[in-house]
């Protein structure tokens, strides 16, 4: 049988398994950034979470850093035999590989397209009052988001009149996350505070620079979002990959449009045809959120329909398939690319999702 564990949440359940059953074929997929030794060292609980993870026969995780973060760790923590991408423990190898994760791609293409999709992208612009340019977010209300880094982004430029409202505006839908943490309702007042801020000075009675949604919005609304976005503003500090700005690339169809993402986010390291920006730095972001509202419409085009050619090699589907080919060849010891089946224990907690 073979059984995959999703996310931190259960990075102790594959040791777990292994003890009760020593005959199974576990896979782990972390989908969140796996920190360098450096910083992993400082947790308590380290060596726990590093033997739980050693219990699975693959370890997949966003990125390649990712990979040898962990492979790096139980060498150096554990003294372990490591060669490579693979680690020996207990009388086994332990595989650790990169699967970048993606999403269904086609389907959210075919539903950008729908006749409702598109006429709800039409409703936003004349209920935005028409502006020539839109800017979009989307995003949890979580801190390692840098939403605060495009308002005051856009903030800078609308002082320094590179932009103007209301031909220019930003929309940014931030779903509620957390609302019982101190830190994350402390966050919520001062997002909100800066928004009113700047529609304060910047708002007219033409409408307001920034239209603020902290709310959760059904996949059509969001489709219908990406359609009308001229410009997806994505600046989170760290990620592990970012599925919105894949969904912007997926629901923008022969439109053009640009995508303004952070290094940081692991989606940045396969649509390279992004404007790809420091967060840390908002003087880089102000640049090259400039240069993608002032894009010529061609040149944004070729940008889009490359980023799109490689969401549609690299969908939800290839992600899984690689992941299960790798998993299956790990535990036969044979090299990746047969045939491998489906979890039939599916043990998972999903902390993924359109708005993660």
């Amino acid at each position: 049988a073979i059984v995959w564990v999703h996310d931190y949440q259960l990075q102790l359940v594959p040791a777990m398994l292994r003890q009760q059953r020593p005959d199974l074929t576990i896979g782990f997929f972390l989908h969140i950034p796996f920190p360098p030794y450096e910083l992993f060292t400082q947790l308590p609980w380290r060596s726990a979470i590093v033997e739980g993870l050693l219990g699975a026969d693959l370890v997949g995780f966003q990125r390649p850093s990712g990979a040898s973060n962990f492979v790096q760790l139980a060498r150096r923590l554990h003294d372990l035999p490591a060669r490579r991408q693979v680690v020996e423990y207990d009388g086994r190898t332990v595989a650790a590989q990169a699967f970048p994760i993606s999403i269904d791609v086609r389907a959210f293409d075919e539903l950008a397209r729908s006749p409702e999709v598109l006429a709800r992208a039409e409703e936003i612009r004349k209920e935005l009052g028409n502006p020539s340019k839109i800017i979009l977010g989307v995003d949890r209300l979580d801190y390692t988001k840098g939403i605060g880094v495009r308002f005051a982004a856009f903030e800078e430029l609308l002082e320094d009149g590179a932009v103007e409202s209301p031909d220019t505006v930003l929309v940014q839908v931030a779903t509620p996350s957390r609302e019982r943490v101190e830190h994350y309702v402390h966050m919520r007042e001062q997002i909100e505070q800066q928004v009113g801020h700047i529609n304060g000075v910047f708002g007219s009675i033409a409408g307001p620079a920034v239209h603020y949604f902290n709310q959760s919005m059904p996949r059509e609304e969001l489709a219908a979002l990406y359609r009308v976005a001229d410009v997806m503003l994505v600046t989170p500090y760290r990620d592990g990959m970012n599925l919105v700005a894949k969904e912007y690339v997926a629901a923008r169809g022969d439109l053009g449009g640009a995508l303004v993402l952070s290094e940081f986010a692991g989606a940045a390291a396969e649509l390279r045809q992004a404007f790809l920006v420091n967060p840390h730095d908002i003087a880089g972001v102000k640049s090259q959120l400039v240069r993608a509202l002032r894009m010529d419409p061609a040149e944004g085009a070729k940008r889009m329909r490359a980023m799109r050619r490689h969401l549609f090699k690299n969908d939800l589907d290839h992600w899984a398939s690689s992941f299960f080919e790798a998993l299956r060849g790990q535990a036969t010891g044979q090299p990746s690319g047969r045939a491998a089946g489906r979890p039939s224990v599916p043990l998972s907690r999903d902390g993924g999702g359109a708005q993660g």
